[in-house]
């Protein structure tokens, strides 16, 4: 799951306790109290998929290979990872092979976390010393015996690396409830403690008052009972919905799949309760056959056999989530042959069908997953005839942003909603992950004004759909209405002080960080901005404390590292900004920034070869960067490669055409070709976007005297003589060549 810096969840206030209570407000306990009274029950269940969902990782679960041959080149990355044990710890390594052919950009990560049962993967996690969890990059795969390759999402040159935060809705489906902190409205989500699979409580409930009950000497087995959800005793809808707080997702790409209600906390669905009172659930307004891993109940519920069954085919009705290793053929075929039996046997019997005892093969075939495709999974879509392709035929990733949905986002689950709620989150659906702005802003907009809702969250969606689309003057008060419902709201400040900068408000956007630092003021990322605030008022001392005090907080925020450098590039610090432009390409290897930044410093201080190296890195990464093929084009004309350098200056132009730095560059490449009526005209288009431009007026005299035609000359070289001091010597001294020649 992509990180998203721009939006967060609510937090419930969730204290520590000592042995029986996880949360005496949410009356949740301890998950290894249940194996008192219900030892077979809790054996078995910690068998299954669910107990084993998220760990430490020991020898004792280890079923990888962690031996000198798992090291994994990731080429679109350029990129090796290694998972090592050491004793009882694990760690995942990443390097590449740099400019001399040695290692660098080497870093390691610590696996404090095992996300997956080891059924089909295993997914593993950093805990870092803010309490933030971060996915690690490379996974490790069950089919074929077990192997190692890339997480989803991270099969491409550009991935996250070491930096894509779990978010409160990544845990909710993989682990128990977590404790996290109460308070302000943060960025990253914080986990207080984190507990160790998905417990019993997931779906019967919090157990403080059935245990406090079946220790109580006086208690009836009936008060016992009625103090613990039992979800076989719940209607066949709420039943259901026990397993689709997990189970429905509609897609893992933007979409978005589902939105958490606004009023209440991301960990608070109770079984029993209706799901939609917690979330709701969205879906494309037009179909498809995509098959992704978490989708299991969202394919059955398209199933015939599932809409006839009118609420009486449910989850449990083929598997039974105490007890792993009872789903078998020929259990799955006795379920079908309840409603198909009679039918079947005169198939059979009639030579028009087979005699195979397994159901599923044909009408539930396993099929590789398309968001996770090194994973092959049952699909849950009961079909009548099996689909023709090769289920099972490998898949390459495909990137959400290659193809991203554009188009109506509808109300899957459930069907309906009262009025406002669907004008409300029906029109937050359309822009919360951009699926459909173009509509949804103005629905937005409209749903705002009508209702006036309370929650900052909806003006939240709305400005930041804004923001996306750079709408700075429209977002900024959006994001006022927000801080005024919300006033802690961490996210809506940062935002708010994005697009004040953006606005050239500089002065406000540092009074709204100042109130983010009285919410969070070890809160890096706040420190981050207010740097780059203070640099663009060109405040170069208070800048450079500001991003030093983003590092204090957080010495791995590569912004933070790049951003030094950039300035120390500016004064000609080679010594501190060399080092601090190799620490941030360290900790993010894929930032194109800071590699054009290491390679101006190379550049300048003549090792051009080193420098080509990292600005082709650069462009790796941001092909269409036209800065930087500028910069690029500047060191490779130093160096005398100029048919190079006007190739790099034509796509500069190529991404951005009124770049007149690029057109009057290109000139003076060509003009050195001898090239010069080519010359002139990019000249004079670089003068048709900046009339003052002097160094284009200076060349373009120059190129017109070389072309023979003084008179055109003088007056371009005479307003040049009048411009700045290093053109207006170079101008004057062209200006007596010409003059001397003439007398």
């Amino acid at each position: 799951m992509r990180r998203c810096r721009w939006c967060a969840w609510l937090v419930l206030a969730m204290g520590p306790e000592a042995s029986l209570a996880l949360s005496e407000a949410a009356g949740y306990v301890d998950p290894a109290v249940c194996a008192s009274c219900h030892p077979s029950v809790w054996e078995n269940y910690r068998r299954t998929g669910m107990g084993r969902s998220f760990y430490r990782p020991t020898p004792q679960n280890q079923i990888e290979d962690y031996s000198n041959r798992n090291t994994y080149y990731h080429q679109p990355s350029d990129t090796y990872f290694q998972m090592i044990r050491r004793g009882d710890r694990y760690f995942q390594l990443r390097y590449q092979v740099g400019f001399d052919g040695k290692r660098t950009n080497e870093l390691e990560k610590e696996v404090d976390y095992v996300v997956g049962s080891g059924n089909h993967s295993r997914t593993y996690l950093h805990r870092t010393s803010r309490n933030t969890l971060i996915e690690l990059p490379l996974a490790w795969y069950a089919e074929r015996g077990g192997y190692w390759a890339m997480n989803p999402g991270y099969d491409r040159p550009d991935h996250q690396g070491f930096r894509r935060v779990i978010g409160y809705d990544c845990l909710f489906c993989h682990n128990a409830y977590p404790e996290i902190p109460s308070g302000e409205r943060g960025v990253d989500p914080v986990f207080s403690r984190l507990p160790e699979a998905i417990d019993c409580q997931r779906c019967h409930g919090p157990g403080e008052r059935h245990v406090r009950e079946a220790r109580s000497p006086q208690a009836e087995r009936r008060a016992i009972r009625a103090a613990i959800v039992n979800p076989a005793h719940l209607t066949p809808e709420r039943r259901m919905e026990v397993c689709l707080q997990c189970h429905l997702e509609t897609t893992s790409l933007p979409l978005p799949n589902s939105i958490v209600r606004f009023e209440r906390p991301p960990f608070s669905y109770r079984p029993g309760e209706p799901l939609g009172e917690f979330a709701l659930h969205f879906d494309k307004a037009r179909g498809d056959d995509r098959f992704e891993i978490a989708g299991a109940a969202y394919r059955l519920r398209q199933s015939q056999c599932f809409e006839k069954s009118k609420g009486a085919l449910l989850c449990t009705t083929c598997h039974d989530p105490h007890t792993a290793g009872t789903a078998t053929a020929q259990r799955y075929t006795e379920v079908c042959r309840q409603c198909h039996g009679a039918a079947l046997d005169r198939l059979v019997a009639g030579g028009k069908h087979t005699a195979s005892i397994d159901c599923t093969d044909c009408h539930m075939p396993k099929r590789r997953t398309e968001d996770v495709v090194h994973v092959v999974m049952t699909d849950h879509y009961i079909q009548r005839r099996l689909p023709t392709l090769d289920l099972l035929a490998p898949l390459a990733e495909q990137s959400a942003d290659a193809s991203p949905y554009r188009g109506p986002v509808v109300l899957y689950y459930p069907q309906a909603l009262p009025k406002f709620e669907d004008e409300l989150y029906l029109a937050v659906a359309q822009v919360r992950q951009g699926s459909n702005l173009a509509e949804g802003i103005p629905r937005l907009a409209a749903a705002l004004e009508k209702y006036q809702p309370q929650q900052a969250d909806y003006y939240l969606a709305l400005a930041n759909a804004l923001r996306d689309r750079a709408e700075w003057n429209r977002a900024a008060p959006l994001y006022e209405d927000a801080l005024r419902r919300e006033p802690r709201n961490l996210a809506a400040l940062e935002n708010l002080a994005v697009c004040l900068m953006s606005l050239g408000q500089r002065a406000r956007a540092v009074d709204v960080l100042k109130r983010a630092f009285d919410q969070a003021p070890e809160d890096a990322a706040s420190w981050q901005l207010l740097g780059t605030t203070y640099f663009e008022q060109g405040r170069t001392t208070e800048a450079i404390a500001a991003f030093q005090n983003a590092l204090q907080r957080d010495p791995e925020l590569p912004e933070a590292h790049n951003s030094l450098g950039a300035i120390w590039v500016r004064t000609r610090d080679w010594q501190r900004a060399e080092p601090a432009l190799r620490e941030a390409l360290r900790l993010e290897p894929r930032y194109p920034e800071a590699y054009a930044n290491l390679a101006n410093l190379l550049a300048s201080t003549n090792r051009f070869d080193e420098a080509r190296y990292h600005f082709e890195a650069a462009l790796r990464f941001k092909t269409s960067n036209a800065p930087v093929r500028y910069d690029y084009a500047v060191a490779l004309a130093r160096e005398q490669h100029l048919e190079e350098a006007g190739q790099q200056l034509e796509q500069a132009l190529g991404a951005d055409a009124n770049f007149a730095e690029a057109h009057e560059l290109l000139g003076t490449v060509l003009a050195a070709r001898g090239q010069f009526p080519r010359a002139i005209e990019q000249y004079r288009e670089a003068l048709r976007l900046r009339p003052e431009f002097a160094r284009a007026q200076l060349h373009l005299g120059e190129a017109l005297a070389d072309s023979g035609d003084t008179a055109a000359a003088l007056p371009y070289l005479q307003k040049a003589a009048a411009s700045d001091p290093v053109t207006r010597d170079e101008a004057r001294a062209r200006l007596d060549q010409l003059q001397s020649g003439r007398r």
